[in-house]
């Protein structure tokens, strides 16, 4: 039995088939606007590729330093404009060529192995030698490894700082320290110039009157001299017992003989009165290191005191001091910051009606191992706290410029400390029995022994 085929309407499509091509065309929409949207956020990446690389190329352009990338055989795989300038070549000419060939002869084993190390750790401030256009140059050298995402190490950057710029800097960075450093030591010395300039009317004053007794009595022995020779020469040429009992009475001889005597020991005792003083002038003035021995430091106290007030009489002085304090150290050093302590209460108070200044000393503790304290107290005004807490800086001071240089208690801080004490200045409690400042300096008995270069004393002043 034959089967007849199914007959259909012209034009009319199978159900099937029109929802098929709907569907392909829908495919097709969504596909072209993929499509768009994938062109723009292409365009957007290439855009921002475009930025990057602009970014990175100007940078590379703008760095004064040699930047140099290679692969891990050490072939140039890029440089930047400093080191196409320092080498005279074009980046194109370097691409592929060994970076080892920039180098001069005998940094280039040094330039390899620096790339070899650096598979394991960073180079840091490694100097070598660069071929310049214009001769050699010195580069400070940093390497660093690149790796791929998997951590395989696929290349170097090398970037070198010229040294050429570092040296000259160093240079001028070493010659103004060095002038800063000599300008120093001139200012410690004016300051140390300065007080002595300020000692010489007294110690000139305590020189005159011993030479003066010694002047005087060297006249008076030279004609008694003259008068003795008078005598002898008529003894030695055979005058009568007569003549010469006239010529004794009428030369005096019997007074020249009993003046004799005084006139001698008033002569050595104005000569050791000025050895004592030139002793304690080279002490206060010596520079030099010497060995600690032992010494006195009311002594020191009174010597300081008596050079610092003889200018200044109408200051009050109470001194409160026992009869010896001794101790062991550099006995002109120690003078020398008594010296500056006298010397800044007297300035703080010199104008004033009413000028009282304090001295006082003591021992703590036993005579071989204690502490030996001296104090110095003026009723002046004070120090106030923000200038209290700078004293001991150096170049610090509170006196009107060109009155001090700042450096006189800085310089006693080192000494101290040197001695192995301690130097304080606090303002006194106002009301009470002292006002104004109280400088506090307490020493061992016997100071530390140090190995060290040890503090030489400058004198100075400090505000």
């Amino acid at each position: 039995m034959t089967k007849r085929p199914q007959q259909t309407t012209v034009g009319e499509l199978p159900r099937t088939g029109e929802e098929a091509w709907l569907s392909v065309i829908q495919k097709m929409d969504e596909a072209y606007a993929d499509l768009v949207d994938y062109q723009v956020q292409v365009e957007e990446q290439n855009l921002q590729l475009e930025e990057a690389r602009t970014f990175f190329d100007g940078v590379l352009a703008a760095m004064s330093d040699v930047l140099i990338a290679c692969d891990h055989e050490g072939r140039i795989q890029q440089v930047n404009r400093a080191c196409e300038e320092l080498t005279g070549k074009s980046a194109d000419s370097l691409v592929g060529e060994s970076i080892a060939s920039l180098c001069t002869s005998h940094c280039q084993s040094l330039l390899t192995a620096c790339l070899n190390r650096v598979r394991h750790e960073p180079i840091r401030d490694q100097e070598i030698t660069l071929l310049g256009i214009n001769g050699p140059v010195p580069l400070a050298l940093n390497c660093s490894p690149r790796f791929n995402q998997r951590g395989r190490l696929i290349g170097v950057v090398v970037a070198g700082r010229p040294l050429g710029e570092l040296q000259t800097a160093f240079k001028e960075l070493n010659e103004a320290h060095a002038e800063l450093k000599l300008a120093q030591e001139r200012l410690v010395q004016s300051e140390k110039m300065a007080s002595l300039g300020r000692l010489v009317a007294g110690v000139a004053h305590e020189l005159n009157n011993p030479i003066s007794f010694v002047y005087g009595n060297m006249h008076a022995l030279k004609r008694y001299t003259t008068r003795l020779v008078q005598y002898f020469d008529a003894v030695q040429s055979g005058a009568s017992g007569a003549s010469l009992a006239q010529m004794r009475e009428e030369l005096r001889l019997d007074k020249v003989i009993a003046d004799l005597d005084s006139l001698v020991e008033g002569t050595l005792e104005g000569a050791d009165r000025v050895r004592e003083i030139v002793n304690d002038l080279k002490q206060f003035s010596s520079t030099q290191r010497s060995e600690k021995l032992p010494y006195d430091l009311v002594h020191v106290a009174q010597s300081a005191m008596h050079w610092i007030l003889k200018e200044h009489p109408k200051i009050i002085v109470q001194r409160e001091l026992p009869d010896h304090l001794t101790g062991r150290g550099h006995a002109g050093q120690i003078h020398q910051v008594v010296v500056n302590l006298v010397q800044n209460a007297v300035d703080s108070i010199r104008n004033q009606d009413d000028a009282r200044l304090t001295i006082r000393a003591g021992r703590m503790g036993s005579e071989e191992d204690g502490t030996l304290w001296l104090e110095v107290i003026d009723n002046g005004s004070g120090i106030s706290p923000q200038d209290l807490a700078r004293l001991f800086d150096p170049f610090f001071t509170t006196k009107p410029p060109g009155q001090g240089t700042g450096l006189g208690l800085s310089i006693s801080y080192g000494i101290v400390a040197e001695h192995g004490g301690t130097l304080t200045v606090q303002n006194g409690k106002q009301g009470g029995q002292h006002g104004g400042v109280i400088a506090r300096l307490e020493l061992p008995v016997q100071p530390p022994e140090q190995d060290g270069q040890e503090q030489t004393g400058e004198s100075g002043e400090q505000g």
